[in-house]
Formats: C-alpha cells, sequence, structure tokens
C-alpha cells in the first residue's frame, strides 16, 4: 500500500499538470524560445524543467494552439513560440475556467 507522501506526490503531480500548461499558454502571448520561456515562469514560481517543457511545446503546436518558426538569434538556430489565434481563444476560456474553479476552491479550502 502507498504511504502518505507517495500518494500526497501523485495527486501533486496531477495538479501540476494542468496548471503548467496554462502558464505556458499565458506566458506565450508573447513570443519566446524555450530558455526565455522556462526562465519568464522561473521568475513567477513555476518551474519546468526541459524534458517536460518541449514535449509539451510540440503537443501544444500540434493542437493548434502554438505557431512556432525558427530564426537566427546570437550565431544560434533558436525555436520561438507564440499563440496562434485558436490558443489565444483556449486561452481566454481556460482562464475563466481556472478563476471559476479557483475562486470554489478557496471558499471549500
Amino acid at each position: 500500500m502507498p504511504n502518505e507522501t507517495d500518494i500526497f506526490e501523485t495527486l501533486r503531480q496531477e495538479l501540476r499538470r494542468g496548471s503548467l500548461i496554462l502558464a505556458v499558454l499565458a506566458q506565450l502571448q508573447e513570443e519566446r524560445y524555450g530558455y526565455t520561456l522556462r526562465r519568464a515562469l522561473s521568475d513567477v514560481g513555476v518551474d519546468i524543467d526541459e524534458g517536460a517543457l518541449y514535449p509539451m511545446l510540440r503537443r501544444l503546436e500540434g493542437q493548434g494552439l502554438l505557431t512556432s518558426e525558427w530564426r537566427e538569434e546570437d550565431k544560434r538556430k533558436k525555436r520561438f513560440y507564440r499563440l496562434s489565434p485558436e490558443g489565444v481563444g483556449v486561452l481566454a476560456r481556460l482562464a475563466v475556467e481556472w478563476r471559476a474553479m479557483n475562486s470554489s476552491l478557496d471558499k471549500l479550502l
């Protein structure tokens, strides 16, 4: 039988997964490449490792929520990401959903 720490860690990861998607979408209202995205998230207390971030970016782009473009900057090719028009709409709807859920949970907790 799993102990309390294992159960907590599993539930924390589930809670975090959806929150990270919302955080990434919110940060990509401005164009960024992976490193600057990670830094911007970290600056507001949302840490995500590369092993989770890049697959998420590819998945969100595959879903049509992001666009990306390879460009050279500082003599290095970098892939820049930004919300697509569809991503803007989905982010707006998710933000409404998040605020409603957060408000309800605040009342419960």
